[in-house]
């Protein structure tokens, strides 16, 4: 008899926490579900200065998470966030990979904000009374205001028939991402140094390229590889 009742005992324990273990499956996949479609990544931008400080962390894009103040946003439909007790805004995201960070000499920040904001269309990030941070297609570059007198001092250098003014910096571009820009540059009124046209014609570093130079002086090139494998292709070439 005694046996009888332990063999009862056993399977009615068996039977309540084989229907425990599946109401907590249910309610687990009753609360993951609508949960799971709220999970977005947020990227807090910090630092000082020119230098870069991004991260990414996982929030939850709701109105109620505290991380992000939805109250206002510009321009409209980009969210304000919060950090460190400042609002900010991401107009940018980084170029893949490592993004290149580049700081340079300028004459007038005012200037260089109608230059590189509206002609060259390059979203503004940290600024100051004495610099101001852009992204170049997801690259970081910083105009430091460093007087009013301030020009840039050209050198030249002969490459496949044309006198390249150095120092220069600028973007190796698609062939439709640099005619689209040598467009909206020749509409915007600037003058080329160099004309766009095409260079190095049969070689394996056959390129568009275009020179240009914003209000203080500094020099740009904006280039198009017609192979973009080809970039960094190695062998001699003869002037």
């Amino acid at each position: 008899m005694q046996r009888l009742m332990s063999t009862i005992m056993i399977a009615s324990s068996l039977r309540f926490i084989g229907a425990t273990s599946r109401l907590a499956v249910s309610a687990a996949r009753a609360q993951v579900s609508p949960l799971s479609s709220t999970i977005s990544f947020l990227r807090i931008r910090g630092g000082d200065g020119d230098g870069v400080g991004d991260s990414t962390s996982p929030s939850l894009s709701t109105p109620n998470n505290p991380s992000r103040d939805f109250s206002s946003s510009t321009p409209e439909g980009t969210p304000t966030s919060v950090q460190g007790g400042k609002k900010f805004v991401i107009l940018a995201d980084p170029a893949p990979g490592s993004p290149f960070h580049y700081a340079f000499p300028v004459h007038s920040l005012d200037a260089a904000k109608e230059f590189y904001g509206n002609v060259l269309n390059c979203e503004e990030g940290r600024s100051s009374e004495k610099w101001q941070d852009y992204s170049l297609h997801g690259h970081q570059i910083v105009c430091h205001w460093v007087g009013n007198d301030y020009r840039c001092v050209d050198y030249y250098n002969p490459v496949d028939g044309d006198e390249v003014p150095v120092p220069h910096a600028g973007l190796a571009l698609t062939v439709d991402e640099f005619h689209a820009l040598a467009d909206r540059v020749r509409k915007a009124g600037v003058k080329f140094i160099i004309e766009p046209h095409l260079r190095f014609q049969g070689a394996p570093g056959e390129q568009w390229t275009m020179f240009f130079k914003d209000p203080s002086g500094n020099n740009l090139e904006f280039k198009a590889m017609t192979k973009v494998e080809n970039l960094f292709a190695k062998y001699n070439v003869v002037d």
